[in-house]
């Protein structure tokens, strides 16, 4: 599931931009401040064979899911990990599936899957580039199971909650004459419960939504906007212009704004009713994180020196992941957000570790995070773990060097063959570069 983050004068263009990561320096929080955070053990989760992996969502099991190249990296299938046993979890009957979603404590796991069926209308809903049905699903005990689209052809789920609800976006049986092509229909934010779908409403004078997001009360959050080009940052034809959240009876909250118009759309839900996400700043030049909570939008800013920045998680100790990325679109930085603070997540494992982090995708109540990091010696790119440590074990495991330059990071130029895969797999979702034309 999804491109990319933009050249700020001209809106998405930075989402072009190819990923690589920066000397920093010691910018970021403070020594003060950062020696107080707790430090994380880094686990490479591997793949199905190929050289691609990303992982999503991790549950409070430790439970974790995304998806994977297979040998010859020709396709990705959705995985997940128990035990330490990441299972391919298949199609729908095509070629290819992911879960760009989280999974819940009894081990349903979210995701899209591509049909063998060629879409009649010859859209490209999921941007795997092979024009075929693709719907949402959900696997337990191994039986993956498709989700109902609205009347259209096409659905994507995005998380699922402990009792089962799905959150997600599926499309209508009526055309949107201002969507630009392929794209033809209509498409609405969805909730699934016991495998019906729901259309949930849309702010006044909106016409395309999304849901990305939905917790344990059933509370969702996403965005509502126009038809649009495609754009990666929501793996959809879509313009969001107002981030909402969609309580039980209740019609659409909108959740404000960081001062632009354009491109607010909340990521993510705890059960506390905390929403993360990414909202423009005035003049919608560039687009930071934000906590919404009580009423009240905040900006969780950037790591220092960055522009732009997204949270895509959030537990129920409050603690956020997301990604920091800076004004050439070139350096990308896994980030976590606590206490006020936001913080460098590479400046938080050992200084030799083999991985890059580049960014955080999950959190979970234990405050383990995934996403996906630079593999510094091969150059691929693989799905990580980060544990945190038990307190004693903190500063031991931390050099010296490293404990003296928090807030430092490494430099590392991505070899090409990480780029060429960050181009390809990592061209749909939630502020991950890629070329600007994905194929």
């Amino acid at each position: 599931m999804k491109s990319r983050i933009c050249t700020w004068m001209a809106g998405i263009s930075l989402f072009a931009a190819l990923a690589m990561p920066a000397l920093l320096g010691a910018q970021e929080p403070s020594t003060t401040q950062a020696s107080r955070s707790v430090r994380y053990k880094i686990t490479d989760l591997g793949t199905l064979g190929g050289s691609f992996s990303l992982a999503y969502g991790i549950n409070d099991n430790g439970q974790i899911d995304g998806f994977s190249t297979l040998p010859g990296d020709t396709v990705q299938h959705s995985f997940v990990i128990e035990n330490g046993v990441m299972t391919d979890l298949g199609t729908l009957g095509g070629p290819n599936s992911e879960s760009f979603a989280n999974l819940n404590n009894a081990i349903q796991v979210a995701g899209t899957a591509e049909t063998s069926i060629s879409d009649p209308n010859g859209e490209d809903f999921c941007a795997f580039g092979t024009h075929l049905v693709c719907l949402g699903f959900v696997w337990h005990h191994g039986i993956m199971k498709p989700l109902e689209p609205l009347g259209g052809g096409n659905s994507q789920a995005a998380a699922i909650n402990d009792r089962g609800q799905v959150a997600g976006y599926a499309e209508t049986g009526t055309a949107d004459p201002n969507c630009p092509a392929p794209q033809v229909l209509q498409f609405r934010p969805t909730r699934w419960t016991a495998g019906h779908a729901r259309a949930l409403p849309l702010y006044p004078g909106d016409t395309e939504g999304a849901a990305f997001w939905i917790n344990n009360e059933g509370d969702t959050v996403g965005a509502s906007g126009s038809c649009a080009p495609y754009d990666p940052r929501y793996a959809l034809p879509l313009q969001p212009r107002h981030a909402l959240l969609w309580r039980q009876g209740v019609r659409p909250i909108d959740l404000g704004n960081l001062g632009g118009e354009l491109e607010n759309a909340a990521f993510a839900i705890n059960d506390r009713g905390q929403i993360v996400g990414a909202s423009d700043l005035p003049g919608d030049t560039a687009q930071h994180a934000f906590l919404w909570q009580k009423g009240v939008m905040t900006d969780l800013g950037t790591l220092t020196g960055d522009v732009v920045s997204a949270a895509c998680a959030i537990n129920n100790k409050g603690q956020v992941s997301g990604v920091s990325i800076d004004a050439s679109g070139q350096n990308l930085r896994a980030f976590l957000w606590q206490n006020g603070v936001m913080t460098d997540l590479n400046s938080l494992i050992p200084a030799n570790s083999p991985l890059y982090l580049l960014h955080g995708f999950g959190i979970n109540s234990r405050g383990q995070i995934v996403g996906f990091a630079l593999q510094t010696s091969t150059g691929d790119v693989h799905a990580f773990l980060a544990t945190p440590m038990p307190a004693e074990d903190n500063l031991a495991s931390v050099s010296p060097t490293a404990e003296g330059e928090i807030g430092a990071t490494s430099t590392f130029a991505l070899p090409e063959n990480a780029r060429k895969q960050l181009q390809k797999w990592v061209r749909i979702r939630r502020f991950a570069p890629a070329p600007a034309d994905p194929q």
